[in-house]
């Protein structure tokens, strides 16, 4: 069994200007709760095929490594990966539309197959779980791109 869910948000940026803050892994700390660090394997942009690595916030207090494989990359509006959540198979990715030139429709999705003991999660539960992480995962990227989009305004307009 599968479930799927999705959040969507509007930002005030390009989708160039979200691209490239999404795509920079260095930084998915600043906006997934449970990532502290992310790199590609290797260094480089992320392309299809690379692996990434994360030390992931594990229970209390502790850490742990994980790893995602890029699946798809379609600058600058798609991009996809895939890795275990918990004891199951995920894939998830953010898609990107430009609503004008100053502004971008943002959706990101996740899909799980749920295997062994999550099969034991009620799906309605753990939708819910996994949306309401989208959901702050999105506010938390919209409030970074829209921060820079102002600074970069601000400087363009100081005398």
């Amino acid at each position: 069994m599968a479930i799927r869910s999705q959040s969507r948000v509007t930002i005030a940026g390009s989708v160039p200007e979200v691209w490239a803050y999404v795509c920079d892994v260095g930084r998915w700390h600043e906006w997934a709760p449970t990532v502290r660090e992310c790199w590609v394997d290797g260094g480089g942009p992320i392309q299809p095929g690379s692996r990434l690595h994360q030390r992931a916030k594990g229970i209390l207090g502790s850490t742990r490594s994980r790893s995602q494989r890029v699946t798809a990359v379609e600058a600058p509006g798609r991009v996809a990966f895939a890795g275990p959540m918990g004891t199951s198979a995920a894939r998830w990715g953010m898609e990107l539309e430009p609503l004008d030139e100053r502004q971008t429709d943002a959706m990101m999705w996740v899909e799980v197959d749920l295997k062994n003991v999550m099969r034991a999660i009620p799906a309605r539960v753990l939708e819910g779980r996994i949306r309401r992480v989208m959901d702050i995962e999105m506010a938390a990227i919209k409030a970074a791109v829209e921060s820079a989009t102002r600074d970069s305004a601000r400087q363009r307009s100081a005398p």
